[in-house]
């Protein structure tokens, strides 16, 4: 059996200009962190003499015989993919809701890819990894996403992500640990229990980055250069107060990006003492990070009932392997 652990991902800056309808042409950048959430996936060989030769457990339970009748479309894209024919076992867990703008597809994507790669008796590397997963979601199940998530959660770690025209991929690592503790401490993680799917809020402005909505991605990605020297040697406030005008500049990309319950909240955080946030992912709902110090925390949650507050730290592992019995095995 492999067990792989991988983690999700906070976006902070440049989204959209991950696309590659946008990089392609333009080139791209985000500023982005993984954190001590993670989906963990087990697989194993089937023996043969049971009915199933494949046996997939998520949200459901399939028991099938052929790779085509599984229901999954990534577990089922993902196997076809690598031709395997022998019988697996493959369980899905994940800390944190799907659909949740944590970037959860991409990381599943990554978390299977290197369990199975593994079982194949074959060490993949970070970059790799990272390539064959973006091939995977976008060519192979012809999802629209960008390319970030499946770099995060393959490499880990609080990164500069650049994206080149002719398709390479560049990852820097931020490094100001004491910076880099302020700014978690002042981030906290909220559930707005709206639950949709990125490929859908995507779809609709994806096709417009390099006509009308062009101004609005160089403007984003502006932002990933001013966070940059704040983390350097800027006041760690004006992270926050980046965020807030980066989610306003957000908004413009689509009228499907935010809704009349995310826009409350997020305006009561303003009121209660926050300088900033965004709702993470394409929009629609999820997680909305917000920027926060202690005092406009305590006012915040006194004053809003029902909330899910997620507590987490930035992790600088990305996707690993946490159990293999397979070599033990063939000693």
């Amino acid at each position: 059996m492999i067990i792989t652990k991988t983690p999700y991902r906070i976006s902070f800056f440049g989204g959209g200009s991950d696309y590659p309808q946008w990089y392609q042409n333009n080139g791209g950048v985000v500023l982005s962190t993984t954190i001590n959430k993670y989906i963990y996936i087990s697989c194993r060989f089937l023996p043969n003499y049971f009915k199933h030769n494949y046996r997939i457990v998520w949200s459901k339970i399939e028991n099938v015989k052929k790779i085509n009748e599984i229901d999954h479309n990534a577990v089922r894209g993902i196997l076809n993919y690598l031709k395997i024919k022998q019988g697996l076992e493959i369980h899905y867990d994940g800390d944190l809701p799907a659909r949740s703008g944590m970037g959860s597809s991409s990381c599943f994507v990554v978390g299977l890819l290197k369990a199975l790669y593994k079982i194949k008796n074959i060490n993949i590397s970070k970059s790799e990894l990272s390539k064959k997963s973006i091939y995977i979601e976008q060519k192979i199940l012809k999802e629209v996403v960008g390319s970030q998530d499946q770099v995060a959660t393959s490499y880990g770690g609080f990164n500069k992500i650049i994206f080149n025209k002719n398709k390479s991929i560049i990852v820097k690592k931020i490094a100001k640990a004491n910076k880099l503790n302020q700014l978690n401490r002042n981030l906290i993680l909220i559930f707005t229990g709206i639950q949709r799917t990125a490929h859908e809020i995507a779809h609709g402005y994806v096709k417009k980055l390099n006509k009308d909505k062009k101004n609005n991605i160089n403007r984003l990605l502006e932002h990933v250069k001013i966070a940059e020297n704040i983390l350097n040697s800027g006041d760690i406030d004006d992270f926050g107060r980046l965020l807030n005008e980066a989610w306003f500049e957000k908004k413009e990309l689509s009228n499907q990006i935010t809704n009349k319950k995310i826009d409350e909240l997020y305006n009561r955080a303003i009121n209660c003492g926050a300088l900033g946030g965004k709702l993470l992912g394409a929009g629609g709902g999820g997680f909305l990070l917000l920027y926060m110090k202690d005092k406009a925390k305590n006012k915040f949650f006194k004053n809003t009932k029902n909330i899910l507050n997620v507590p987490f730290s930035f992790t600088s592992e990305g996707s690993q392997i946490i159990f293999n019995d397979l070599e033990s095995k063939a000693k």
